[in-house]
């Protein structure tokens, strides 16, 4: 395997930036110096760029099996170490959904030989499938977790039995990631609606998955929490009301209940539904803009511990009205880094959170096995980007299977130079090897 050493690179990592030399060997970080001397490695000229810990994706939907004219893993990985993303954790919402071990086994085995990123799968719940969800518990170190849909969602894998939300939130051993929207909240609102209105539009999302459905299922998912003392990670929060569930006071390795904040939540405001329509029809709804006013603050003051992108792709075809037949979700994996690095070029958030909230804290939470740093000894997932290279979103630069974003015209301040995964550099400049794939992640528990 090739060795590398990058050199005088501006290091983002552990709330600081630093100017230093990163040498990887056998696909790890061997040292960080001021000078390290060349011998047989390939060297990097870093002069003027960042390097950046490899982004850690804990909500991404790559669609394979079974719905792979979206996307796939090949594919869909293949967009995100573009973007600087080296690991991922996707959802159990495929065709079949991985409700037993076996299927869940089954990602594992595609993903082993078509990722170009590191991978987990979560194990999904059904109302009637509590005993499987349990056997996980023997499998700590090498699944990432277990998906509750507390709302529905895509591919209708609704949790709604209170019995079997009891005996998962007591016996489960591994962390639950939630997925909270009240579903008898969402259907009162749709009828009144539908009764009031001739036809519903994109506009009508956020009245129909509104602030209220959210919080009074974050609420119910926290008291189950609580109850058992059982580690939640609620996803995709979006209402500012939300945030009063959420604590800053205990540094995330001691928080039992964490939470995540999408980059489009971020990003958009219910403002965008006029010109946008529903290509960003997305569940939980993008809200009116006091909402994302809040996700920002409290993402900012570690209410909101990670984000993430919930990467959702559809065939534009499956975006078009009417309302109900609209696909909710959006492909951002690509983009989530460069969307946060625009940011900072706002001054909205610094580089040092960026690398906190898209890698650290992703690895804290979910206690990864050496990855989520640079620290010498850890895995070389690594991002170098040019901070002064802009370029602007479009068709012929979107490697998503589904071939379009939301974000399509829209000029980025930054450029991803390259992404080592495992050491090895998957993306150079616009060019891929895809000569190794990435590895299954691993976890301390």
């Amino acid at each position: 395997m090739q060795n590398y050493l990058i050199r005088n690179i501006q290091i983002v990592n552990e709330g600081i930036i630093k100017a230093a030399d990163v040498l990887i060997s056998n696909g790890r970080i061997e040292k960080i110096a001021g000078s390290i001397p060349l011998s047989n490695e390939k060297e990097i000229d870093g002069e003027g760029l960042h390097l950046f810990p490899g982004v850690i994706d804990d909500q991404v939907h790559f669609r394979e099996p079974g719905l792979t004219h979206k996307g796939d893993i090949h594919s869909e990985s293949r967009a995100a170490v573009a973007g600087g993303t080296t690991s991922f954790m996707e959802m159990p919402n495929t065709r079949p959904p991985a409700l037993s071990l076996e299927l869940l086994e089954e990602k594992y085995s595609i993903a082993s030989r078509s990722s170009l990123a590191n991978y987990s799968f979560f194990m999904g719940t059904s109302n009637d499938n509590t005993d499987e969800v349990l056997r996980t518990n023997t499998r700590k170190q090498d699944i990432c977790g277990i998906k509750i849909f507390m709302g529905a969602s895509t591919g209708n894998m609704l949790v709604d039995n209170p019995l079997t939300l009891d005996r998962v939130f007591r016996e489960s051993e591994l962390l639950i990631a939630t997925h909270c929207e009240d579903e008898k909240i969402i259907k009162e609102n749709y009828e009144r609606l539908s009764r009031s209105k001739t036809e519903l539009t994109a506009e009508d999302h956020p009245l129909i998955r509104n602030e209220e459905a959210c919080f009074e299922s974050s609420l119910r998912a926290i008291q189950f929490a609580k109850k058992y003392g059982t580690r939640l990670h609620i996803l995709h929060i979006t209402t500012a009301k939300e945030l009063q569930l959420f604590s800053n006071l205990l540094p995330l390795e001691e928080k039992r209940i964490t939470s995540e904040v999408c980059v489009h939540h971020l990003h958009y405001t219910a403002d965008a539904y006029p010109r946008l329509g529903y290509r960003i029809k997305c569940n939980p709804a993008i809200k009116a803009k006091e909402n994302r006013d809040g996700l920002w603050e409290a993402l900012l003051d570690d209410r909101l511990d990670i984000i993430a992108t919930d990467h959702a792709p559809h065939l534009l075809n499956e975006k078009n009205g009417p309302y109900e037949h609209a696909h909710a979700g959006l492909p951002l994996v690509q983009h989530g880094l460069h969307l946060m690095l625009f940011y900072a070029s706002q001054g909205k958030i610094s580089l040092e959170r960026i690398a906190e909230k898209m890698s650290h804290a992703v690895a804290r939470c979910f206690r990864l096995q050496d990855r989520g740093f640079i620290r010498e000894g850890y895995h070389a997932d690594l991002v170098i980007a040019d901070l002064n290279k802009p370029y602007t979103v479009s068709k012929e630069n979107i490697l998503y299977k589904c071939g379009w974003s939301p974000l399509e015209g829209m000029v980025m301040p930054a450029t991803i130079r390259h992404t080592f995964v495992n050491g090895h550099p998957v993306y150079m400049n616009g060019r891929f090897d895809e000569s190794l794939k990435g590895e299954r992640l691993r976890f301390n528990r």
